[in-house]
């Protein structure tokens, strides 16, 4: 088993009495089924539905205070601390950007010896394994506990493509993607029967229409891998816009319908002049058209 603590995850609490319905009532997941122990991908949107933060969420056991903890980038811990006081109001919650004394340590490739009190699996593939939430100066006992090598973060960014779990300011603009886009509905992060939320008529209605034209897709590299935001060609069509890449795999935004027509005609596709292919080609193949007898 492989352990790495990523340092550009923060760590943000919510607690208070009221928590568990003020959090429903904003973020794309269902809080009012988290339980200590477990973890859940979700997100809070803009009112037009799109992206502000992704993040996971688990409930602190009493030991721990009890409340909610959100495993978010680190960089934008306070802006979301301060959105969720905004959205405060009159609740009883209080909100904290624990990101100095807490972080975030991911396990994978195999099973834990022991499962610790802040731990969960992550909720959008099981292939991602654990997350534990430890002071970084805990890590390295903390991966000793469970029966994990550490290594650098590197190697679970190299994971993190392979698995083709998509992360936020490398495969997509926050502010400017719509869960569908990075796939949040088929990774768990968005329960389509809960109450509403921040964005949620604009994410039911794409949902139900099937209107979400651009999808983030898995790429395999044969060689140097172009660099994260290129624009993607076929021929010299605009079909989409890379994100990151390691080992020879990578993710990007593609431009479905466009991309099947690409792959449909032949046609290679490109990002800064550098050769890239669609790692499940069938997932872009356009039905063939129907003719008129």
């Amino acid at each position: 088993m492989k352990a790495a603590f990523l340092p550009d995850r923060g760590v943000v609490k919510v607690s208070g009495d009221s928590a568990r319905d003020f959090l429903n009532g904003l973020i794309t997941t269902d809080t009012a089924r988290l339980e200590p122990g477990q973890g859940r991908f979700g997100a809070l949107l803009t009112p037009q539905g799109k992206i502000t933060v992704d993040f996971l969420i688990t409930e602190a056991p009493s030991g721990h205070g009890g409340g909610f903890l959100i495993d978010c980038p680190k960089a934008l811990a306070q802006a979301l601390t301060d959105k969720l006081t905004f959205y405060r109001l009159r609740a009883k919650v209080a909100v904290e950007n624990l990101s100095d004394s807490l972080g975030v340590l991911a396990a994978w490739d195999g099973d834990a010896a022991l499962k610790p009190d802040l731990a969960f699996a992550d909720p959008r593939n099981p292939e991602l394994g654990l997350r534990i939430l430890v002071p970084a100066e805990l890590a390295p006992k903390a991966a000793g506990l469970i029966g994990a090598e550490l290594v650098d973060a590197s190697a679970y960014e190299a994971h993190r493509l392979a698995v083709g779990a998509p992360r936020g300011g490398l495969d997509f603009t926050y502010g400017d993607a719509f869960p569908h886009e990075t796939n949040m509905d088929r990774l768990h992060g968005v329960d389509f029967d809960k109450g509403c939320y921040v964005g949620q008529e604009v994410v039911s209605r794409m949902q139900h229409r099937g209107t979400a034209r651009t999808r983030t897709v898995r790429l395999l590299l044969d060689g140097p891998a172009p660099e994260p935001g290129s624009t993607i060609l076929a021929g010299d069509k605009a079909v989409g816009t890379m994100g990151s890449a390691a080992d020879g795999r990578g993710l990007a935004l593609i431009r479905v319908d466009r991309a099947g027509e690409a792959l449909q005609a032949g046609t290679p596709l490109t990002a800064g002049g550098l050769a890239i292919r669609i790692a499940e080609p069938d997932e872009l193949r356009l039905p063939p058209k129907q003719t008129v007898a």
